[in-house]
């Protein structure tokens, strides 16, 4: 797993089902757009409220619709699912699976390491395992071995961990948004971003231009990230990025959770903006 990974809402009916045709045309859309990759699963939502055999169902569909590797969130509540969900992953032909510590249970240092290790010894071999919201000493004990093949970070100070993973041979990946723009200067492998699921075309400029050393053309294309990033202060960013991606034709769903009537009207407002500022980011595709 490398450069921009776009980290996919999962799209839902009025009824909260997994909709499958819109979750294909947002793959289609997303690697259409020139991501390298496509995170499924990455919320705490997704993993509560869509059941293993419906996220199963999605990984093994999608993978044979994406022309792009896949990253699929293994996160659960309980560590026989989320060695399920890897297995499944690893047969559907999945790129990698992202493993976050048991949701909803408080656990130790100790309590993490014998999880991860049943967790290795259950899921088996064959697919590249990172590791979320571990510590760098933990993350660098967990490397030793090679059962597991990398972390993601949500921290801004990646310099520690890029260091790290060169002396330790890991990879690193960025899941921080709100550094979007020195997380990929920083020599990370790439960056889940959700932002890229509503504005691929911005994340994937901000990669390229990065890459090439074009600094004023960095500096340009952080400041159009910052513009959508600072609607945060003011609406949840799922809410955000829900609306985003809707109005980029995506069939997404309902938000979550209904708003105040304030903070619907602020979400009217920028629904007004996006519309305006978004042929400035179409035209980042055409310029590839």
């Amino acid at each position: 797993m490398q450069g921009v990974i776009a980290a996919a809402i999962t799209p839902r009916t009025s009824e909260g089902d997994v909709n499958l045709g819109a979750a294909f045309d947002l793959i289609d859309f997303l690697g259409a757009a020139g991501v390298e990759g496509i995170a499924l699963f990455t919320t705490h939502r997704d993993v509560c409220a869509i059941p293993p055999a419906e996220r199963i169902r999605l990984v093994c569909l999608g993978r044979k619709r994406s022309r792009v590797p896949l990253l699929v969130g293994v996160g659960s509540t309980s560590l026989d699912v989320s060695a399920e969900l890897t297995r499944e992953a690893r047969n559907a032909g999945a790129a990698a699976v992202l493993l976050p510590p048991i949701f909803d249970f408080p656990s130790g240092e100790d309590d993490l390491r014998e999880f991860h290790i049943q967790f290795a010894a259950q899921a088996g071999s064959g697919i590249a395992t990172f590791l979320s919201n571990v510590a760098l000493e933990c993350a660098i004990e967990r490397m030793t071995g090679g059962r597991f093949g990398g972390v993601a970070v949500s921290g801004e100070d990646l310099a520690p961990w890029v260091s790290a993973s060169a002396a330790n041979r890991f990879s690193v990946l960025s899941a921080n948004d709100g550094a979007l723009a020195s997380a990929l200067a920083s020599g990370v492998a790439g960056v889940i971003s959700p932002l890229a699921c509503a504005v691929p075309e911005l994340v994937v400029s901000l990669d390229r231009a990065t890459r090439a050393g074009n600094h004023r053309e960095v500096e340009r294309l952080d400041g159009l990230v910052r513009e959508f990033r600072n609607w945060f202060a003011s609406i949840p960013e799922v809410a955000l990025l829900h609306a985003a991606t809707s109005l980029r034709g995506m069939k997404i769903g309902p938000v979550p959770a209904p708003l105040s009537a304030a903070r619907q009207q602020k979400l009217d407002e920028f629904r007004e903006w996006f519309k305006g500022w978004l042929p400035a980011i179409k035209k980042l595709s055409a310029n590839a």
